[in-house]
Order: structure tokens, then sequence, then C-alpha cells
């Protein structure tokens, strides 16, 4: 318990009065988030709530309104563009259609961003990399597969690998669930824990999934009208008497 204690102290992002909006339309209004080392904090909230913004901020994906945002002791909005190149190098973005290249094979894509950041790496060691996290992501069998080949949970599970293959400190996840069945989801929010127990990360996970969010969180943020109402253990958060929160619950239909 004690050790958990002293990772909890370490945060590795820290946001404080972010606000972002679209014209008229004010997504985030003034939120301070911490992610801790080695914690998956889930983001949950319905479509549209601004999640995906966040996360976006978080990798310099989108310019926030006002902010101070610092990732791994980096403070984002200082940084020239050689610091945020450095910075995302060890941040994992994990698209929600899986961002795969259509005519590269599985091995294709996963050499991609070694080739691209890692110019210093023999093709034996790229194809031990590749290899590593294939064996991660239990696809070892895809590796020659073009991606039109692959179910959805494959696409989803070759989009972590390739995230994975820079060793990121941080994994973000976007709605890692969505359009996946039942079955195929429980093995993506399995993989989000494996993931975190095998290469260490600290994770966000954006999603609007309950089960999403009971499997993988360690901590829940909940994201209403841009502004987060309450954070905690899932049992913690659901256990509010906010109405708001109370039908988010009941609109997911858990049991």
């Amino acid at each position: 318990m004690e050790e958990k204690t002293n990772i909890q102290k370490e945060p590795v992002i820290q946001i404080r009065k972010l606000y972002k909006s679209f014209g008229e339309n004010k997504v985030l209004r003034g939120i301070d988030l911490d992610v801790f080392r080695r914690e998956n904090l889930v983001v949950l909230g319905r479509s549209g709530t601004g999640k995906s913004v966040l996360i976006k901020i978080i990798v310099g994906l989108l310019k926030p309104d006002s902010c101070e945002v610092t990732v791994l002791g980096q403070n984002l909005l200082t940084l020239d563009e050689k610091g945020l190149r450095a910075v995302r190098l060890l941040v994992g973005f994990s698209f929600q259609n899986s961002a795969l290249y259509d005519s590269m094979t599985v091995k294709e894509n996963l050499e991609f961003p070694l080739v691209r950041n890692k110019k210093h790496l023999s093709q034996k060691q790229v194809d031990n990399e590749v290899n590593e996290v294939l064996d991660a992501v239990g696809l070892s069998q895809t590796i020659n597969q073009m991606p039109s080949e692959l179910s959805g949970g494959q696409r989803k599970r070759i989009g972590i690998a390739r995230t994975l293959i820079l060793k990121p400190q941080i994994m973000l996840y976007d709605e890692p669930t969505a359009g996946l069945d039942p079955i195929t989801s429980l093995e993506i929010n399995n993989l989000i824990g494996q993931v975190k127990e095998q290469y260490h990360t600290s994770s966000i996970v954006i999603t609007h999934d309950l089960t999403c969010a009971r499997h993988t969180g360690d901590r829940i943020a909940m994201l209403l009208d841009g502004q987060f109402v309450t954070q905690g253990t899932f049992e913690e958060v659901f256990a509010s008497k906010n109405e708001r929160i109370q039908s988010f619950y009941n609109y997911n239909f858990i049991q």
C-alpha cells in the first residue's frame, strides 16, 4: 500500500484552468486534472462533451484558449517545436479508428514510427521491436497481413502495438472500445490493463462506455458540460446522488 501512495504523489500530467471554445461553443470550461504515475485514469462522459479535445490538447494537436499544461515535467505552452516533438515521443496516442496505413502490411505499419524516429536502429533491432509488440498484443500471426484482412478488434490491437513500439511513458486511448462487440471490447479492456503492467505506463482512457470505465480505470473523472463534476473510483463516482451522473449510469444500462 505504501508503494501505491508514493506512486500517486508523482503526477505525469498536470492541467490547470483549461478553457477551450470553438466559436460560441464552450467545450472545456476551466478544468483541473492530475494523472499520476502508473495510473489508468478514465475520463468519462457522453459524446461531444470535450473528452477527445482534452487529450488532443495534451499532445499539442490542439491549442487551448488558456491553461497550464505540464507533461512529464515539461510546460507544453513554453516548448518550441523541437521540445514539443520530444515530449510527443514519450506520449502514445491510440486513435479511435486505429489510424493504420491501408497500403502497408502490419509489419510495415509497426516499422514506420521506428524508422522515422529512431534512425540509428539496425533492421534486426527493428524486427525485434516489431515482434515484441506483436507478441504483447497477441497478434504475432498477423505480421504479414494487410489492415483490410483484420477484424475491428485486431485493428485496435495493432494500433495499440504501433503506439507501444516507441516505448511511451504515457498512453492516451481515444474511445478504445467504440464500434466493437462486447467480447472484443472486453479483450481490449484487458489489454489496456496488461499494457500498464507490462510497460509501466500511465494512461488516460477517453470513453463513454461504462464497462470500459469499470474494467480499465484506477480512477474515474466524470466530465459533464465542460467541467469535471466528480472524481474517484467507479463505485465512488456512481454512488453520487447527482441526477446527471445517475442518468448517465442508467442510460448505459449497466448491471
